[in-house]
């Protein structure tokens, strides 16, 4: 096991005060509501749409999907840090008066299997009035990682996704090189390394965002020079970043999120 997995609760620490000291605070979490997908998985997440939908509307969806240090089943943690950064994109949004959904589904393990990420988007879809063109994924470190499983499982059902400090498999990324992606990383990253992940047979986003590029794809790629492995606060206070995920759609037919195949 990588030193850096054996440091996590102590990363943890670190990284909930240092978000919650660089995020100029307005949603407070108790205002965002608790759910659980009403499927089996039961899928504990946090949602809160950020103003009404005109009339005749539906809105985009953002699911934020947390890393391995704030898994669990209290429906809490993955809140943790002003959700890694990730609620400056509420806040974004209402300050523009941008009405969207935005989701925290929490997972156990270490890993985000993409059936509990499809749970979570098909229980939102039953309850806000979301377009299902307009699906966005998001996430840090392990949850980077569950992106792009979640987008090699299903690439024909998310508009868009933001992975950030994250590693994947070579094998299964020439099949989302359509799939519009912003890519973030810290060049000195000390425990996701922007190249080699974990010296393992995932690499990290230097290699991932190089290999959709040979096959044609043209994804976003932000890497914060001198920066470590906490960089999503400083990620997703890009003022460009929200604007990018509203302009995201689906090209073809959205997808049947409580259907098996998902089509």
């Amino acid at each position: 096991m990588p030193l850096s997995r054996l440091l996590r609760p102590l990363l943890a620490a670190t990284l909930s005060v240092v978000a919650s000291a660089g995020a100029a605070k307005g949603v407070k979490d108790a205002e965002l509501g608790k759910f659980w997908s009403d499927d089996p998985l039961h899928v504990p997440y946090r949602a809160l749409q950020t103003g009404a939908a005109p009339a005749g509307e539906r809105l985009p969806l953002v699911v934020f999907l947390h890393g391995d240090w704030q898994d669990g089943t209290d429906n809490e943690s993955q809140l943790a840090g002003y959700g890694n950064g990730s609620m400056e994109l509420i806040d974004e949004a209402r300050k523009a008066h941008t009405p969207l959904v935005y989701v925290a589904p929490q997972t156990t393990d270490a890993y985000w299997p993409p059936a509990r990420v499809a749970a979570v988007v098909a229980d939102a879809l039953k309850r806000w009035p979301i377009d299902p063109q307009r699906i966005v994924l998001t996430g840090i470190s392990n949850g980077g990682s569950g992106v792009w499983d979640a987008l090699k499982r299903y690439p024909r059902c998310f508009a868009a996704g933001v992975p950030m400090s994250g590693m994947t498999e070579p094998s299964g990324l020439r099949h989302i090189v359509d799939i519009p992606q912003w890519v973030f990383h810290g060049e000195k990253d000390d425990d996701t390394d922007v190249d080699w992940g974990y010296g393992g047979a995932q690499v990290g986003s230097r290699q991932v965002v190089r290999a959709l590029r040979a096959f044609g794809g043209k994804p976003i790629y932000t890497e914060y020079p001198g920066e470590k492995h906490v960089i999503w606060s400083r990620a997703y206070a890009e003022k460009k970043l929200l604007p990018w995920i509203l302009a995201q759609r689906l090209p073809g037919p959205p997808c049947r999120f409580d259907a098996p195949d998902l089509r």
